[in-house]
């Protein structure tokens, strides 16, 4: 059994993983086809939500590189996702209990000024080629606001799919949490940027990590009890691609082009692994 794990990090991380992806598929290996799981979280949710409508990933890459379609999204502002990662780390570093730090931040969610919720859903609606759940095991992830207790989604769960996505995307003070059956959920990656450890029990995991993530050693080390891991973080030309600010729509292109080309670098590791 193997699971693709596909992590947060804005539109960077979207645009990353998708050239990514298309790069080994590019290359022979076709991770979504021959993967018997995938989990997504925040970012990942979104690339896992449009690999579910079937394009393939030569147009999912198209789509991150054609610069009519940045016009459908919104743009905090830069300050915005600064001062957010400032709170989060002073949050941090008073609180250590792990289930308060997530109901603190979910305080801030709810509290927070942001743009109407229907004006995101419409967003998240527009990045989904597909509004179906896809009939392959998936899995998404995100974070009950008011209790701060984790939550995932998959096409048993009766939720729609853009709203999965929706609320694992909830980034906190930058996005509206997002209302499931009366819980206002946000971005799963408030858990963790990757949630890898929900993998526990494929023999095979393979991590798609466009963030630096304190959970992320811990995680792999929970997956290599039960089966092997692999993590795939950005190389120095990604990291550039990305910026400064990852959910600002112009690094979406070369974050896509970046992606690309480390695929055609490492895939011989990552086929080596997978098979």
């Amino acid at each position: 059994m193997r699971g693709l794990v596909l992590g947060g990090g804005g539109l960077a991380g979207i645009s990353w993983e998708t050239g990514l992806l298309h790069g080994f598929a590019e290359a022979g290996l076709d991770l979504p086809a021959t993967a018997d799981h995938v989990l997504g979280t925040s970012a990942g949710s979104t690339v896992a939500g449009q690999l579910a409508s079937g394009l393939p990933l030569a147009e999912l890459h198209r789509r991150q590189t054609d610069p009519d379609r940045q016009n459908h999204e919104i743009v905090p502002p830069a300050e915005a996702l600064g001062a957010l990662f400032e709170t989060i780390d002073a949050l941090t570093a008073e609180i250590t209990d792990p289930a308060e730090l997530r109901r603190r931040i979910g305080r801030l969610a709810l509290d927070a000024d942001t743009v109407p919720a229907a004006e995101r859903h419409a967003v998240i609606a527009g990045r989904l080629p597909s509004h179906d759940w896809p009939a392959w095991p998936l899995t998404l992830t995100a974070v009950d606001a008011d209790t701060g207790e984790p939550r995932t989604f998959d096409r048993h769960s009766g939720v729609p799919l853009v709203d999965a996505v929706a609320a694992s995307c909830a980034v906190p003070g930058i996005w509206p949490t997002v209302e499931i059956d009366g819980r206002r959920y946000m971005d799963g990656g408030i858990r963790s940027c990757n949630n890898a450890d929900l993998m526990t029990g494929q023999q095979t995991v393979l991590v798609l990590a466009p963030l630096a993530d304190t959970h992320l050693a811990a995680e792999l080390e929970t997956l290599r009890a039960t089966g092997t891991v692999l993590a795939v973080t950005p190389d120095e030309d990604s990291l550039t691609a990305f910026g400064t600010n990852p959910l600002d729509t112009a690094v979406r292109a070369p974050s896509a082009r970046a992606g690309h080309a480390q695929a055609r670098r490492i895939v011989d590791l990552v086929r080596d692994f997978w098979a």
